[in-house]
């Protein structure tokens, strides 16, 4: 397919509101061969759904099925939730709802569309969600347990708030190979968020170079730096890291918040609008907010009358002055925030720090090892802070990131150790390793037995007994 026509249909799906004709149309030109034609489209909902399932699902449509050249089965779905609500706040139901639908239909694999009933799938998600089968070994023979196990799932944040920048990045090659079915393994590769964050880190160190080296040009702002004990290379890193925390304070509507209005109803796009309102954006717009607003209480309710709204007070040092910046405040051109220079290695337009920041989704919420959104989260604070120190630095102030895979198993296993320490071995140590490493993957079973008043041959505890008393 052409490349214009690829970026086209991925605009066309993803930077609106959901609408399922046209997702319908982009999948069957991602899935050359999908097969429609069995129940094709059909709606499940009411009686259809599972009780366990009812307060979170809405309906959901089977749009086809899909084998790849090596004869792996994917199922397509479009689910439409209660509310907006339950694409943040219940995501272990979503994935356990996939997970059932998988196991009845005998796959492992899903591509879904979660969208709101209540906001007319205003913002939305894109997901792959896998099944992952336990290996074990019987009679010294490697066997894949088909029980109950834990899903994965990666999804692009989507809708009229988001950008689609990384699904049109990551999902562009499949779409323009019109000649070929995509292997699933390359379909999982496409929502990898692996490569968003070495991309975005590629992307923060070029804003890092550009920027200092404009400002080691500028003596004015080298002696006023230096005068204060700080230099170029500092003050850049700061600044890129005030904006990019700013980036996910705004995503939680904590910026621009009207005098009378309550936290989380801010401008989301709070820093993009001032841009546009100011010749001199650092001078007149970014020094007040960081050193004046940010740093300082202003009130109870946090209101500052030069910007007309709430803003919260931050107390930590990240927003604390290193120079009298009142005395000898720093002018910084337009141009190293926004401009029209095109990327000739990827084709976007600008390679200010709005525009670079702009491309890239923006997710408030911390990813578990089961649950990724393939965007920029807060972990990517930590990442950038520690790949941009230097090293005898980063020794000296033991600046090490920690994978957040081995932070949740260091949890689990603190978790474990002091239950069974205060349940005084009441409970056996396995049962209490069986909640907390599966009890979110058997909570949506154990309400059904519950709701059924008893166990049936559909359903049974899987949570051990000790716990369930």
């Amino acid at each position: 397919m052409d490349k214009n026509k690829a970026i086209a249909i991925i605009e066309e799906t993803f930077d609106k509101a959901f609408d399922k004709e046209v997702f319908i149309c982009f999948i069957k030109n991602l899935l050359n061969d999908i097969d429609t034609s069995e129940n094709k489209y059909r709606e499940y909902r009411g009686n259809l759904i599972k009780e366990s399932f009812r307060t979170h699902i809405a309906q959901y449509t089977r749009i086809g099925k899909y084998i790849d050249p090596n004869g792996v089965a994917l199922d397509v779905l479009a689910i439409e939730v209660q509310d907006e609500s339950k694409l943040d706040k219940a995501r272990t139901s979503l994935r356990n709802f996939v997970i059932d639908h998988l196991e009845k239909f005998e796959k492992d694999y899903a591509l879904a569309a979660f969208y709101a009933k209540t906001d007319k799938g205003y913002n939305w998600r894109f997901s792959f969600i896998k099944l992952e089968h336990q290996t074990t070994v019987k009679d010294g023979k490697i066997k894949q347990q088909k029980e109950f196990t834990p899903a994965r799932r990666y999804s692009f944040l989507v809708g009229e708030d988001e950008k689609s920048h990384t699904a049109k990045r990551q999902l562009l090659p499949l779409l323009q190979n019109v000649y070929n079915n995509p292997l699933i393994e390359d379909i999982e590769k496409a929502f990898s968020i692996e490569v968003v964050t070495d991309e975005f880190f590629e992307q923060y160190k070029g804003l890092f170079l550009r920027i200092s080296e404009h400002l080691e040009n500028d003596s004015r702002i080298k002696n006023v730096l230096e005068s204060a004990g700080t230099d170029i290379p500092r003050f850049t890193k700061k600044l890129l890291g005030q904006i990019v925390f700013l980036y996910f304070l705004q995503k939680k509507g904590w910026l621009g918040v009207p005098k009378e209005g309550k936290w989380g109803f801010g401008q989301k796009d709070f820093l993009q609008s001032r841009f546009a309102e100011d010749k001199n954006y650092f001078k007149n717009f970014l020094q007040y907010l960081f050193y004046e607003v940010l740093a300082r209480q202003h009130g109870a309710d946090n209101y500052y009358e030069r910007f007309d709204c709430r803003i919260p007070f931050l107390n930590g040092g990240l927003f604390e002055a290193d120079y009298d910046w009142a005395k000898f405040s720093i002018t910084i051109p337009n141009s190293l925030f926004r401009n029209d220079e095109k990327i000739s290695k990827t084709g976007d337009m600008g390679t200010g720090i709005l525009d670079v920041f702009d491309r890239y989704n923006f997710t408030i919420r911390e990813d578990e090892p089961l649950e990724k959104e393939v965007a920029i989260d807060p972990e990517m604070l930590g990442k950038v802070f520690e790949n941009m120190l230097e090293i005898t630095e980063r020794k000296s102030k033991g600046a090490f990131y920690t994978p957040r895979e081995i932070v949740h198993y260091m949890c689990q296993e603190s978790l474990i150790h002091y239950l069974d320490n205060a349940l005084n071995n009441t409970v056996s140590k396995e049962d209490l390793e069986d909640l907390v490493h599966n009890g979110i993957f058997s909570l949506e079973n154990d309400m059904q037995v519950v709701e059924k008043g008893k166990e049936t041959d559909t359903y049974s505890y899987k949570l051990p007994e000790s716990i369930r008393i």
